[in-house]
């Protein structure tokens, strides 16, 4: 007995399927105009009264293994400062998180090398949903006379919103994330009652002012929602050659 409709329904799904692995990374890059670069200044603020310090300088106890997440983080601590190794791939953290504010330094190493997304590349997944680069980035990468794609430089949404300017400072130099994260919400049949909102301040320079998100990054294709619920926030393991970067004075706090 055939059935037409579901027939129809398989082969539209299956061309979807078909489009998505067929597309290249390059069909979702937008490369004008290029943000104004703009003075920046390090924002080195203090966890609030209530705030969860993710890193003190001294442990890893809030985090995990993203591809295991039974198993430990293990990225080097020294001297006060969180350094990404990246044979032991992303890490995040141990506790899922709604909305919050999110406040994160971060430094490329002097002397970097490479060029565009080899140059630095790291990122934080305000929402992480599962292994390897699953959720929504906030990309991380040296801002610093590096010309890349715009929806791709560090302040972007990662192939979702262009920064407003580029506030980015030197490499060897500490650069601030102040986040205000609002996490998406779920009808009863996993359709979007709400889409996920971001501010980020920059090196204190608001470069993502309240904008809505059409779904999780995608490196290839357009972004999508699926239903889920609080996540994790993770730090990424990038498989570029160039030196790794650093963290220090990690903090969120929940909001209500």
């Amino acid at each position: 007995m055939k059935f037409p409709f579901l027939t129809a329904a398989l082969l539209g799904l299956s061309m979807t399927v078909h489009a998505q692995q067929a597309g290249k990374p390059e069909d979702t890059e937008v490369w004008k105009p290029v943000p104004k670069t703009v003075r920046g200044k390090l924002k080195t603020t203090p966890p609030p009264a209530g705030a969860i310090v993710l890193f003190d300088g001294k442990s890893l106890s809030e985090w995990v293994s993203a591809d295991d997440r039974t198993q430990p983080a293990q990225w080097t601590v020294a001297d006060g400062v969180l350094t990404v190794d990246k044979s032991k791939g992303n890490i995040e953290t141990q506790r899922t998180f709604g909305s919050y504010r999110l406040h994160l330094e971060w430094r490329v190493p002097a002397g970097i090398t490479g060029e565009g997304q080899v140059r630095g590349n790291s990122g934080v997944f305000l929402a992480s949903l599962g292994k390897g680069d699953l959720g929504y980035e906030l990309q991380i990468l040296d801002p610093y006379q590096n010309p890349t794609y715009v929806n791709g430089m560090a302040g972007s949404i990662y192939k979702q919103r262009t920064p407003l300017a580029n506030p980015g400072r030197k490499p060897g130099e500490w650069q601030s994330y102040d986040v205000l994260w609002l996490a998406p919400t779920f009808k009863p049949d996993g359709t979007v009652l709400t889409p996920a909102r971001v501010t980020v301040k920059f090196n204190g320079v608001a470069v993502q002012k309240n904008v809505a998100l059409a779904g999780p990054t995608r490196y290839i294709g357009p972004p999508q929602y699926e239903a889920h619920g609080a996540a994790p926030i993770k730090l990424q393991s990038h498989g570029d050659p160039s030196a790794p970067i650093s963290f220090r004075n990690i903090w969120v706090q929940e909001l209500k």
